[in-house]
């Protein structure tokens, strides 16, 4: 029963995400899939996820527990992006709703959606060289734009007067809610056929279990104090490195990570709130632990994640943040990694490529003329333990689709110039790490191009003895631009984005010559 309950509570979730994703208008949402959708209990513990975008997922708690404080009532739903009160950054607009079965309320519903323009001093809402949060777009607390089941016209009013594209962007908050609504619907008839309180009792059931089942995983990692360190390259105003540093202290059943050592917060945008630095931190326990483990609170429970005040990991507002939860949140991943390597040797692959690699370009044309378009671009994901890594794959903190080529060109006045994996960059080893990609695209009019890369100076690493993957590196016709920048382009620019590979595991030496046919016989090593 508990098996059939939880396969239940998760279809609601994945069906909250199908509507999301085929209502949607915008091809970041539609084609990227850059959306998440969970269900809570009404305490606003996590009981069932889709399994989507992992820093939008693992922050999700923040945003409950902060709509929480506002007496949500049936028939409402909150919109929130503010980093400071349960958002992770502003692009982030994130929908909460009571779900309501005969008056009372049973959980809620949470969409959370990466809209590709909210505002700010660029087109598509992440600009290179923001200082402050009011330069990257508008900032919602939690406000109602549904109360009693009626929207609110005038908040919808104000959100679309302060977005370009207003069109799509109330097609997209319409698609939201929309998944939202559907999981009252599915919950309603969830309790029709087991009631109430089997429901409420299955809430519980699937927490525990996954409790139990994270402490037992934890139980089997060797005791002990476990260090490691890496930086950021610079924060988009300066190129100075940025060190990230954590202690994970595994004891018993329970692991905590103090992030003492980590810089102060940073006048660019790199800063990253501490729900994004908690997100990271549970999707690496999640990967060293069995990942059949049903994802809920009951996962969280044994963690504990201590960052200092004002911190780059826990900054203070009105810091800037649009760059942490894309670029700031990988590095937090690689450096959980690293550290927990001795803990779980099998268990850690080589650093992946550590970025998001985000690319927005965008048009000052305001009604039909202007556009905004978003993009993480794949890269290499480390060699592991099992095997090589993955060639062009979204590594790390995000998980979504590309866009392709076709939808790409028809939505946009952009022509991808070329769109290939990138031989040689993958780092050697007995499991090679794998390949980056290569991405090209001329700009059909004048326009905006923003850029937040990382790993375009330190190379991910290898493990295990493995080779370094490649850095990466970013082009305007040809000529480097810097891994965060913001430029003004003329129609007809190209715009280059080489990603990094993964790094390498094993000690070269031990790969078999069958598998070093097969790279050449692939194209994977450089040409």
């Amino acid at each position: 029963m508990l098996e059939i309950m939880r396969n239940q509570l998760e279809s609601v979730a994945e069906e909250m995400g199908q509507v999301l994703i085929t209502s949607s208008y915008s091809p970041n949402i539609k084609e990227r899939r850059d959306c998440s959708t969970a269900l809570f209990d009404a305490e606003g513990r996590l009981v069932a996820q889709a399994e989507h975008i992992p820093v939008h997922l693992g922050a999700m708690p923040e945003a409950v527990e902060t709509v929480l404080g506002y007496d949500p009532e049936p028939g409402d739903v909150f919109v929130l992006n503010d980093p400071f009160e349960g958002g992770t950054h502003l692009p982030d607009v994130t929908m909460v709703s009571p779900l309501a079965i005969d008056g009372e309320i049973l959980g809620f519903a949470v969409s959370r959606a990466h809209h590709a323009d909210v505002g700010g001093m660029t087109p598509g809402s992440m600009p290179a060289g923001a200082r402050e949060i009011y330069q990257e777009g508008l900032r919602l607390p939690p406000v109602r734009l549904v109360s009693g089941g009626e929207t609110n016209d005038d908040v919808l009013s104000l959100l679309l007067a302060n977005v370009r594209n207003p069109g799509e962007r109330r097609a997209d908050v319409r698609a939201q809610i929309a998944a939202n609504d559907r999981a009252e619907e599915r919950l309603a008839d969830l309790v029709a056929e087991h009631g109430r309180e089997q429901i409420v009792a299955a809430f519980d059931a699937v927490i525990d279990y996954s409790r139990e089942r994270v402490t037992a995983e934890l139980r089997d990692l060797p005791d002990g104090e476990y260090r490691a360190r890496d930086v950021l390259e610079g924060d988009g105003l300066t190129d100075e490195d940025i060190p990230v540093a954590v202690t994970a202290t595994v004891d018993g059943g329970t692991v905590a990570f103090d992030f003492e050592g980590t810089a102060s917060q940073v006048p660019g945008n790199v800063n990253a709130p501490l729900a994004v630095a908690k997100s990271a931190v549970y999707f690496v326990v999640r990967c060293v632990t069995d990942p059949e483990i049903p994802p809920n609170q009951g996962c969280y429970d044994p963690i504990t994640v201590s960052v200092p005040e004002g911190s780059l990991l826990n900054p203070r507002a009105p810091a800037a943040v649009v760059g942490g939860n894309v670029e700031t949140s990988q590095r937090v991943t690689d450096v959980v990694f690293t550290a927990l390597a001795d803990a779980a040797p099998e268990r850690v692959p080589a650093q992946g490529q550590g970025t998001m690699n985000n690319l927005t370009i965008g048009s000052r044309a305001g009604g039909s003329d202007g556009f905004t378009y978003y993009e993480t671009i794949g890269g290499g994901s480390g060699g592991r333990a099992g095997g090589d890594g993955t060639d062009g794959a979204q590594v790390g903190m995000t998980n979504t689709l590309n866009t392709p080529i076709e939808a790409l060109e028809a939505e946009y006045p952009l022509f991808v110039e070329e769109y290939g994996l990138r031989a040689g960059s993958g780092g050697d080893g007995e499991h090679r790490g794998g390949l980056g990609i290569v991405r090209s695209v001329t700009v059909g009019v004048d326009a905006t191009v923003s850029l937040l890369t990382e790993r375009r100076r330190v190379a991910p690493r290898g493990i295990a003895g493995g080779a370094d993957g490649a850095t990466g590196e970013n082009l305007l016709d040809g000529s480097p631009v810097p891994a965060k920048t913001t430029r003004d382009v003329p129609a007809g620019t190209t715009v280059t984005v080489r990603t990094p590979g993964g790094g390498g595991y094993g000690d070269p030496e031990d790969r078999s010559d069958e598998d070093r046919e097969r790279d050449r016989a692939d194209g994977k090593e450089e040409r």
